[in-house]
C-alpha cells in the first residue's frame, strides 16, 4: 500500500511574468509529485496526457517517481500570466484532456488519495464517491471552480458540491476559491460552511499572507515563510499540500506543525523556477532561518 496517491493531469504550461516567458510541464500532478519525491514517503502518481507529451512522464520517471498513465486525446495546456504581484494570476486554457476513470485505480491502494482537478470535468462525483471507499480523500478544489469561456478561465461555484464534499477528508482552497465555493464573506464562515457539508479538515492558503486550517471546531493560523526573492510562484499550492500530507499522513504530525512545514516548503519553492526539488532538512533549515 502507498502512503499517498496523487491523481491529476500533467499540463503543458506557458508561464509569462515580468522577467519573460517560460514553457514547462506543470499541473498538480507534476508539482505535487516533484515536491513529494525527496521526502520519506511511499508515493504513486496517476495521470493522463497525450502520447505527444510522454516526455513529461519520462521526466518524472527519471526522478524515480512511480507513474501510471491513462492516455488522452489531448494534454491540458494552460497559459499563466503573472504581474509584479505574484499572488495575482491571469489564466487561459488552450487545450483540455480526457476525464479520469476508476479503472486506473482499481488495483491501487493508498492511505490517502490526493485529487488535483485542473478543470471541472476531470473527476465525476461518482468517481469521488467510489474512491472514498478505498481510502481517505484530499482535494485541491481549484479545478471544480474553473469555468472556461473562449479559452479564458473564470472563477465560479461548484454545482455538485453538496453531494461531493461529504466524501472529502482534507480540502485545500485559496481565499478567492473559498469565497466562490461558500458564497460567504469571511474565511471563518466559509470553512465552517464546508465542514457542515462533511469536510473533515479545511486548508485555506492566502499567498504571502499565510494560511489557515480548520478542523474539529479549531482554527490553526499558519505564518508565511518569505524568501529573499520570489522567482516563480507557480505550483506553490501543490508544494504546500505535498508538505502538509507528508507530515499528516506519513509522520502523523499535528495540524499546526504540518501547516508550518508546508508553508515553509512553499516559500522555499518560490526561490527558483519549476517544481520544488528540496529535501526535508532543507525545509527545516529554511524554517529556522525565517522563523518569525
Amino acid at each position: 500500500m502507498f502512503d499517498i496517491c496523487c491523481v491529476g493531469h500533467i499540463t503543458s504550461d506557458k508561464i509569462v511574468n515580468t522577467r519573460g516567458t517560460m514553457h514547462m510541464p506543470g499541473g498538480t500532478a507534476l508539482y505535487f509529485s516533484c515536491a513529494v519525491n525527496r521526502l520519506d514517503v511511499s508515493y504513486v502518481l496517476v495521470t493522463a496526457l497525450a502520447e505527444a507529451e510522454m516526455e513529461y512522464v519520462d521526466y518524472l520517471c527519471d526522478k524515480d517517481i512511480e507513474v501510471r498513465v491513462q492516455f488522452s486525446k489531448h494534454t491540458v495546456v494552460f497559459e499563466n500570466i503573472y504581474g509584479e504581484n505574484q499572488d495575482e494570476r491571469t489564466q487561459n486554457v488552450l487545450q483540455i484532456a480526457d476525464a479520469f476513470t476508476m479503472e486506473q485505480l482499481a488495483d491501487l491502494d493508498a492511505k490517502i488519495y490526493h485529487l488535483g482537478p485542473l478543470l471541472a470535468g476531470d473527476f465525476s462525483t461518482d468517481f469521488i464517491k467510489t474512491l472514498s471507499a478505498k481510502g481517505r480523500i484530499a482535494l485541491d478544489v481549484q479545478g471544480f471552480l474553473r469555468k472556461v469561456v473562449d479559452q479564458k478561465v473564470y472563477l465560479t461555484d461548484w454545482a455538485d458540491k453538496k453531494e461531493a464534499l461529504q466524501y472529502i477528508d482534507i480540502l485545500k482552497a485559496d481565499v478567492a476559491e473559498l469565497a466562490a465555493l461558500s458564497g460567504l464573506d469571511t474565511v471563518e464562515e466559509g470553512v465552517k460552511f464546508l465542514t457542515d457539508l462533511g469536510v473533515k479538515e479545511v486548508v485555506i492558503t492566502n499567498g504571502s499572507l499565510g494560511s489557515l486550517i480548520y478542523s474539529d471546531d479549531e482554527f490553526y493560523r499558519i505564518p508565511a515563510y518569505h524568501p529573499e526573492l520570489v522567482v516563480d510562484a507557480t505550483g506553490c499550492g501543490d508544494t504546500y499540500m505535498a508538505g502538509y500530507l507528508f507530515k499528516r499522513i506519513k509522520q502523523g504530525a499535528g495540524i499546526q506543525t504540518s501547516g508550518e512545514f508546508a508553508a515553509a516548503m512553499a516559500g522555499l519553492k518560490t526561490m527558483s523556477p519549476g517544481p520544488f526539488v528540496g529535501t526535508e532538512n532543507e525545509v527545516l533549515n529554511f524554517m529556522k532561518a525565517r522563523a518569525i
